[in-house]
């Protein structure tokens, strides 16, 4: 059995889960654009198809799952983030250029704090994806 977090909070996992409307497209921009592994998949479960990515594996992952009869999903508000610190900043620009080639181009974030190290780019939902070049969080805020 997997350890828990602490005492207090004794969770054993952790998942970020959102719904779309446009599966395979998030499927795409999640795996050949982030480079993310999908580490499960299911169908027409109770009437919801999904995928769920590694973080960097199975402890932490993102879920997405689109109902049957999906309709638009609107897209959040301009600050709601899923920041990656990347402290290799040709890997990181590798990537933006690998996103841009999709289609998928750096938009202005809502905080200018974000402007500093990183380079921010909309999901196919909207949802804003951080690449940060830090080596990780707090080390960047001063």
């Amino acid at each position: 059995m997997k350890k828990a977090w602490s005492e207090s909070l004794p969770a054993i996992q952790f998942r970020i889960a959102r719904p779309t409307h446009q599966l395979q497209k998030i499927i795409e921009f999640y795996t050949n654009g982030l480079g993310l592994e999908i580490v499960g998949s299911f169908k027409n479960h109770d009437g919801y198809n999904g995928v769920m990515f590694g973080l960097p594996d199975v402890d932490y992952h993102l879920e997405f799952t689109q109902h049957l009869n999906a309709t638009p999903i609107l897209p959040p508000s301009d600050d709601n983030l899923l920041v990656f610190y990347m402290p290799n900043i040709e890997e990181r620009n590798a990537m933006v250029s690998r996103l841009e080639s999709m289609g998928y181009y750096a938009v202005e974030p809502e905080n200018p704090y974000w402007k500093r190290n990183g380079i921010t780019i909309c999901d196919p939902d909207g949802w804003r994806i951080v690449l940060q070049n830090s080596n990780g969080i707090f080390k960047d805020i001063e």
